[in-house]
């Protein structure tokens, strides 16, 4: 009995011990197989990263490039390519009506049709609206006889413009330039220079 007793002890101790050694062989299988995967996962989150970021570098600094010189050709080209339109004076408008050197010579007033009735107008001058008539200079002949009484002045007349102040003057020139004129002028000191030097008046129906 005695030796059952202790055969009995010694198996049961035995199995714990066993089933321990198995647990710690399990384990570092584990530990082995989990390793590698470790590693892996490791490496990818690194790859995900990516490399340190690098300090931010000074701006550069831009450096204008110069246009090409067929450019710059072209372009003057371009500022030339209507011809300029001749400034005139006082004393240009003046002498015109007393000696009409010049007959191919049409003024025109480009004020509203009002304000010529409220001022007069230098004598022969016809009214062009350029305000509220912007497209008369590129409407057909006959529309612009039908809207103002008259033909229009021919292409190859010499037209000189003039309005209260010479802004208005200035941008018909440059709408009869795009029409076709060739010959333009420009009274800028227009209708307020005319009457300071007392130039002569020519009365509108329906004016003062």
């Amino acid at each position: 009995m005695a030796s059952r007793s202790a055969v009995a002890s010694a198996v049961a101790f035995a199995r714990p011990a066993t089933c321990r050694r198995a647990a710690a062989a399990s384990v570092r299988r584990c530990v082995i197989v989990l390793s590698p995967a470790a590693r892996t996962l490791t490496t990818t989150a690194a790859a995900a990263v990516g490399p340190p970021a690098r300090a931010a570098s000074a701006p550069r600094r831009s450096v204008p490039v110069p246009l090409p010189r067929s450019t710059a050709v072209s372009r003057r080209y371009s500022a030339a390519a209507d011809p300029p339109t001749k400034l005139w004076t006082f004393a240009d408008i003046q002498r015109q009506l007393q000696t009409n050197e010049d007959k191919n010579i049409v003024l025109v007033d480009v004020r509203e049709p009002a304000e010529l009735r409220e001022t007069g107008k230098i004598p022969g001058a016809v009214n062009i609206p350029v305000t509220t008539a912007v497209q008369s200079f590129h409407v057909p002949e006959e529309d612009f006889e039908d809207a103002f009484g008259y033909p229009r002045p021919a292409k190859d007349k010499t037209l000189v413009f003039y309005c209260k102040a010479g802004v208005r003057a200035k941008a018909a020139a440059g709408l009869a330039l795009h029409a076709g004129w060739k010959s333009v002028g420009e009274y800028r000191g227009s209708w307020l220079d005319w009457a300071e030097h007392g130039g002569p008046v020519e009365k509108v129906d329906g004016g003062k």
